[in-house]
């Protein structure tokens, strides 16, 4: 009889991995709230910007330049996350790593029209409920939706 190996990947056990994200808004010219969305680099999905911490980075501080890097916008980020996500991350080597994203409101107050992704994604600034229609993550379709300013 054959026997089959059992293959364990200890990286998916692990205790979950930190990232920062930003959720950049503006108000348009009527004054309804919009959400700026942005297209992963290697899949394309509907995201936010997020990203691993720097060395002794503040939480609000990694989203913050999280946001510059990936969409332009730079703004005020509040004092307290609007709360996290989790999501599954496959990394270069073939493992997965778990991750839990602790999200950011921004406030967007300018909007750079070059920055250092600029290249390498797509953004849109849409309705709350259209962004939580848009992303994969039920946690964070969540937040989205209920975000309200």
């Amino acid at each position: 009889m054959k026997s089959t190996a059992l293959k364990i990947d200890l990286h998916a056990a692990e205790t979950p991995r930190a990232q920062y994200a930003a959720l950049p808004w503006r108000r348009d010219g009527r004054g309804r709230v919009e959400v700026l969305l942005i297209t992963s680099r290697e899949t394309r999905r509907w995201v936010i910007p997020k990203g691993w911490p720097k060395t002794d980075e503040a939480p609000r501080t990694s989203a913050q330049r999280e946001a510059f890097e990936e969409t332009g916008v730079k703004g005020v980020v509040a004092e307290l996350p609007l709360g996290d996500y989790g999501y599954a991350k496959l990394l270069k080597n073939g493992h997965v790593q778990q991750v839990t994203v602790t999200v950011y409101a921004l406030e967007a107050t300018r909007e750079r029209k070059s920055w250092p992704e600029k290249q390498e994604r797509e953004k849109m600034w849409v309705a709350p409920e259209v962004a939580a229609g848009l992303v994969d993550e039920p946690e964070l379709q969540a937040l989205i939706a209920a975000f309200a300013p």
